[in-house]
C-alpha cells in the first residue's frame, strides 16, 4: 500500500496479542471484535483531534450550525501485501461533503461539479419557483399550476431513477449488481432513499475495489441526536435492515460470517 494513501490506516503496533476472527462480523447483531475496537479507538481519536473540517456533533459548547450526530464505521482488512489495518467511513455526508482524508469515498458522488444531479436539482427548483409565482400572484390558472406540478413530479421521479442507476455494488468475487436489481430481487417496489449511503456498503465497496480481505467490522454513533433518543454517543449499532440488508446480502455473498444470533 502506498505510504501516501490516506484512506487505508495500517496498525503500527504489534498485533501479536490479538487473535483474528475465523469468520466475518454478522453486521446485524454483533459484539465488536477486539481488532474492531482498536480501529474504533483510533478513528474516535481522529474525530476528536482533526482540524481539517468542521462539523457540529453537539459535543462542543457554543459550536455554530445545526447539531447532526453521525454514524461511523470501521472495517479491519488485510491488503494484498499482507498488511493489517482498517478503513473508515461515515454515513451520508460529513461537514457538507463526501470526500475527506482518512475516509473511503462515496459509491456515487452526487455533489460532483457538473454532474447531472446538480443540473436536475436546479431544474426542480426552477419549476417550484414558477409554481410559487403563479400561486402568489394568482396570475395563472389552476390548470397551469397543476400542469407544472405534474411536470415537477415526473422530473423528480426520473431524477431519482437516474440516481439509483449510479449505484453498483461489488462482492468478493467481483460480481457487480445495481441498486435497482438488488432491491427488485428483495421484493421492494423501489430502493429506499439514501440506500448505498450508509457506512457498511461504502467500506466493503472500497475494500473489494482494492482487493482487500474484510476481517471484522463495527459501526458506532458519534455526537448527539436531536431527533431520536435511540442514538447514543459512542454506542455501537448494527447495520440498518431497511437500506443495508439487501445490499449487504449481495456484497457479503460467499463470505463466512458469525452465526446469526437466535
Amino acid at each position: 500500500m502506498s505510504p501516501t494513501d490516506t484512506i487505508f490506516s495500517i496498525f503500527e503496533e504489534s498485533l501479536a496479542a490479538y487473535s483474528f476472527p475465523d469468520k466475518f462480523t454478522f453486521p446485524f447483531d454483533y459484539e465488536p471484535h477486539p481488532l474492531s475496537l482498536l480501529a474504533v479507538e483510533k478513528l474516535q481519536s481522529h474525530l476528536e483531534n482533526q482540524d481539517e473540517w468542521d462539523h457540529n456533533f453537539g459535543l462542543k459548547p457554543d459550536q455554530e450550525g445545526a447539531v447532526i450526530g453521525k454514524m461511523f464505521g470501521v472495517l479491519v482488512v488485510r491488503t494484498e501485501e499482507d498488511e493489517i489495518g482498517y478503513l473508515s467511513a461515515f454515513s451520508g455526508k460529513l461537514a457538507g461533503g463526501n470526500h475527506h482524508s482518512k475516509f473511503v469515498p462515496p459509491i456515487f458522488d452526487g455533489m460532483a461539479d457538473g454532474g447531472f444531479l446538480n443540473t436536475g436539482m436546479e431544474k426542480l427548483s426552477q419549476i417550484s419557483q414558477q409554481i410559487k409565482e403563479l400561486e402568489d400572484q394568482e396570475s395563472g390558472t389552476q390548470e397551469e399550476v397543476e400542469t407544472l406540478k405534474t411536470i415537477r413530479k415526473a422530473h423528480s421521479v426520473s431524477l431519482q431513477q437516474e440516481i439509483f442507476e449510479q449505484y453498483n455494488f461489488l462482492n468478493q468475487d467481483g460480481e457487480e449488481k445495481s441498486l435497482c436489481e438488488i432491491f427488485e430481487n428483495a421484493s421492494y417496489k423501489n430502493p429506499p432513499a439514501g440506500a448505498g449511503e450508509c457506512a457498511a456498503p461504502k467500506l466493503l465497496q472500497y475494500a473489494f475495489l482494492q482487493n482487500m480481505q474484510p476481517i471484522a467490522m463495527a459501526e458506532f454513533w458519534w455526537g448527539l441526536s436531536p431527533k431520536s433518543d435511540f442514538w447514543k454517543h459512542g454506542h455501537f449499532y448494527p447495520a440498518c435492515r431497511e437500506k443495508c440488508e439487501p445490499i449487504l446480502g449481495h456484497m457479503l455473498a460467499g463470505i463466512e460470517m458469525d452465526e446469526k444470533p437466535v
